[in-house]
């Protein structure tokens, strides 16, 4: 257990947004994807999930892994298959967004989802490290309350407003963690992660390579950060972690990308530089090929609805 608090406490999190949304008519996004951990809370209606679509029951949470990709239905009945992509276009279409307090809980169709991120020592993703699927959570009036706080203090703007939404964020993915180990879910993958996160090397280069994004991450550059040979680096980051290291440099230079398309002005060319894509033209066909969409439509996601 202690290996776990030590891993809880590495954990950088941040609040992305909160939304308490109504649908409009049902549908079924076969390859759901979103760069942040989403917790979604359903209060009323029909969700169902996986190949399978196991069903989530009114009250129950539905975790989804940031990177990972889920087919996800809502509502009961026929309706339209669509991409992701479709969502991100056409989200009003879908959804109503909810900025009425008194109706969380009480429309018809609806739900209140938290987006965040949860990084060990600010460069890991950690539920994404574990490679697990979407699961579902039940019986967690706790974890429920807190999306619900999260959602509410999200719509008002009172004084103070940041500060709970962060403790709040906080405290969801400590209660997720928690029910990951009481249910003993993905107990391989947990204590992998507890083996090589305390491994010194692995966190210089983890670091280094968030510092470097926009510069030379070969083989050869970290293998003197981590004191290895050359020809040693890679199977020894994969040894640890899974993952080769380009792979791993590709997915932090992209989720990068990411949050400057959502949080500035800048254009693509040059948050492909920044991230260290020199060929636009590279960069956009290897954002598209990760995220299933245009980098200017993953903008144009965050401008248009906000949800």
């Amino acid at each position: 257990m202690e290996d776990y608090n030590k891993i809880i406490e590495s954990l950088g999190v941040r609040f992305i947004k909160a939304k308490n949304l109504v649908l409009q008519q049902p549908f079924t996004v076969r390859n759901y994807y979103d760069v942040g951990n989403n917790l979604i809370l359903l209060h009323k209606g029909s969700i169902s999930y996986g190949d399978e679509e196991q069903t989530v029951e009114e009250g129950e949470l539905l975790f989804i892994p940031g990177g990972r990709n889920t087919r996800v239905r809502y509502g009961a009945g026929d309706g339209k298959v669509i991409s992701n992509d479709d969502l991100i276009t056409n989200k009003e279409k879908f959804f109503k967004n909810n900025s009425d307090l008194d109706l969380i809980g009480d429309a018809e169709e609806s739900h209140s989802f938290v987006s965040f991120e949860a990084k060990v020592f600010d460069s890991v993703n950690f539920f994404s490290s574990l490679d697990v699927p979407a699961f579902l959570i039940s019986g967690n009036n706790k974890l429920a309350n807190l999306v619900i706080k999260v959602v509410e203090e999200s719509m008002q703007d009172l004084p103070g407003k940041e500060r709970l939404i962060n403790i709040y964020t906080e405290n969801i993915v400590v209660e997720v963690v928690r029910h990951i180990l009481r249910n003993r879910m993905f107990v391989e993958q947990l204590a992998t992660n507890s083996t090589y996160f305390k491994d010194p090397r692995l966190i210089d280069l983890f670091n280094y390579i968030k510092e470097n994004l926009g510069g030379d991450l070969s083989n050869k550059v970290l293998s003197n950060v981590a004191n290895v040979s050359e020809d040693y680096v890679g199977q020894y980051f994969k040894m640890l972690t899974g993952i080769n290291p380009q792979d791993y440099i590709e997915y932090q230079r992209m989720e990068r990308a990411v949050f400057l398309l959502r949080t500035t002005k800048k254009s693509i060319r040059e948050i492909g530089k920044e991230v260290g894509y020199k060929d636009t033209a590279y960069f956009c066909r290897r954002f598209k090929m990760m995220f299933g969409i245009p980098a200017g439509k993953m903008r144009r996601r965050e401008s248009a609805m906000n949800i």
